[in-house]
């Protein structure tokens, strides 16, 4: 029943129009955030890319700041679909982008975090996205893969030093906090490579809160992006959101 449930909101996302999403040539992409109103908003983290990375600007953008991958397109279908499923009444259009070391943070329970192939983080960076974790905080890992976890390790340990991260397995609540994902076997959308699932947990105790998980060799937010355009099977769409919806559904119970 949930899966005939996502072809039809699919079917609403692909016919919503898509005129007037925002697309700005600023790398200050904050301009476009909103108050906090009590309302689920989807938050996704910048940061300054590593020291080099001159970007080029894949697709349509006019560079490629790596964290604002898929923005706001990602956000905007998923919020549809978390709209039409849960009781949460999130802010529908599009999200807000923070800084880790942004005060405002602390105000929204779920963040998301890609390309951390790229990612860089400061001290005041570290010490904050340290502190909402440890608070209650949860983290979204997305959109990486290879040797691009090296640098994703590195800077996780900044964030978090003495953390381990622990490969997840079907059986994980996650999975099953209002879908039931029996199968991991998922495919970068770009690569075609096995996709994996890490996690990072309270205290290191596997049985306590799940504070981070890792979507590894994977781009969930990509699925979420090119939902609407036709050329991303429904079924792997599909896939993706249930795991974002499971994963919000998860940080917002626990």
């Amino acid at each position: 029943m949930y899966r005939i449930a996502l072809v039809t909101l699919l079917t609403v996302v692909l016919t919503t129009p898509v005129a007037g999403q925002r697309r700005s040539q600023e790398s200050d992409y904050s301009q476009f955030n909103v108050p906090y109103d009590g309302r689920f908003t989807f938050v996704r983290l910048r940061f300054t890319p590593l020291e080099g990375w001159s970007g080029g600007g894949g697709y349509w953008r006019g560079r490629d700041l790596k964290w604002d991958h898929d923005y706001p397109r990602a956000e905007r279908n998923f919020m549809k679909i978390l709209s039409e499923l849960t009781e949460l009444s999130p802010y529908l259009d599009g999200g807000n982008i923070l800084s880790a070391d942004d005060p405002q943070l602390f105000k929204y329970p779920v963040a998301y975090l890609c390309e951390p192939g790229f990612w860089t983080v400061t001290k005041n960076e570290a010490d904050n996205l340290r502190t909402y974790l440890l608070k209650g905080g949860f983290l979204i890992i997305d959109d990486f893969a290879g040797q691009q976890w090296f640098n994703f390790a590195e800077k996780m340990q900044q964030v978090l030093p003495d953390a381990r991260l622990v490969r997840l397995e079907p059986s994980h609540s996650i999975f099953h906090s209002f879908f039931d994902i029996d199968s991991l076997d998922h495919l970068h959308p770009n690569y075609g490579v096995q996709a994996e699932y890490f996690g990072i947990f309270e205290d290191n105790d596997p049985n306590k809160r799940l504070m981070v998980i890792v979507n590894y060799n994977n781009d969930v937010g990509d699925y979420w992006e090119w939902s609407d355009q036709g050329f991303i099977p429904i079924e792997l769409s599909n896939e993706a959101y249930k795991l974002g919806v499971n994963y919000v559904v998860y940080a917002m119970t626990h």
